[in-house]
């Protein structure tokens, strides 16, 4: 699929290729996966869905994704977030009572990993939850300069402010409902920014979607697999299960991006439009959806779907 993922579109851009992200039901470290497709690509940006900074190292994770960089040179990516699925706490031993103290205090030592390694006096840190570091030089460097790094938000004010106060970008999981929800968390984002005297940073969405040929071919291939996969995460969590009609409305009025080409990329661009944001991750995987399904839709999202959303969002400036 990565590979896939370079091959060029007639705009003569790289296709567009979805974050890969592991199981929410098993927390494991898939950085050999992504050093496997750095070593055999050469354009697509390559990084984490959202890794839950909470119930990890924020050292090993800085070292893993610096490794990663330096294979890629220069295209790794790391999204952190707190972790809307919470098995990974007491598997690694931590106490769901310290959620937001955890992730608190792991993107602070995070931030300056980003800020001070490399330096010559290294890092210097205090925190609560953890021995000091004085001095630390943690290897390897960021090779590239800077790791890229995100602050995934599906639902915290507490967390969009985080990412004003630390100079970081901004991504939004929206998994359901009207994209248009999200736009007080945008509001948010800018009144920090100004407040705290800092510079706007890009702000991504990333959500779900499938690409066919048409609307309705979209809809009958994805549905079943969609569901399969839904219900059996609801059902751990007490969601009753998930019904056609929810699907629609999901579809029509929701954050699932699926249909055809032309379809998808008018909600893209919709979407773009109403909450300003200037990057869009699709993720375009649905538990067990037949690899060949994938592979079309990946050629269609990069072939058809992004030079469109380019076209109506050009479209959209000049008429303005």
């Amino acid at each position: 699929m990565a590979k896939s993922g370079e091959q060029p579109s007639p705009h003569s851009a790289p296709l567009p290729a979805a974050c890969w992200s592991p199981s929410p039901r098993v927390a494991f470290n898939s950085s050999r996966r992504w050093a496997a497709i750095a070593a055999r690509t050469k354009r697509i940006r390559l990084g984490s869905a959202v890794t839950v900074l909470s119930s990890d190292d924020p050292i090993r994770v800085f070292q893993r994704f610096a490794t990663v960089d330096a294979i890629s040179n220069g295209r790794a990516e790391v999204i952190l977030g707190r972790g809307s699925f919470t098995e990974s706490f007491p598997l690694f031993g931590f106490d769901l009572k310290d959620y937001e103290a955890l992730f608190s205090e792991k993107l602070d030592l995070f931030a300056a990993l980003l800020k001070d390694n490399g330096t010559a006096d290294g890092v210097t840190w205090n925190g609560n939850l953890r021995p000091p570091l004085e001095k630390q030089h943690v290897y390897p460097l960021v090779e590239s300069g800077t790791l890229k790094t995100w602050i995934g938000v599906g639902g915290s004010p507490e967390s969009v402010v985080r990412a004003a106060r630390y100079g970081l970008p901004l991504m939004l999981a929206i998994i359901g409902g009207d994209p248009a929800r999200f736009a007080p968390y945008v509001d948010l984002y800018h009144r920090a920014v100004d407040q705290l005297g800092g510079v706007a940073h890009p702000i991504g969405v990333h959500s779900p979607g499938y690409v066919a040929e048409t609307d309705e071919q979209a809809r009958e291939e994805f549905f079943a697999d969609y569901k399969r996969m839904r219900d059996r995460i609801g059902a751990e969590r007490g969601w009753p299960p998930m019904g056609r009609d929810e699907f629609e409305r999901e579809v029509t009025r929701g954050s699932l991006y699926l249909g055809s080409p032309e379809t998808v990329a008018r909600k893209i661009a919709k979407t773009a439009t109403t909450l300003g944001i200037g990057r869009f991750d699709m993720k375009y995987s649905a538990g067990p959806l037949a690899h060949e399904k994938s592979m079309k839709c990946i050629e269609l999202y990069g072939r058809q779907v992004i030079p469109r959303v380019r076209e109506l969002l050009a479209q959209e400036k000049v008429e303005a």
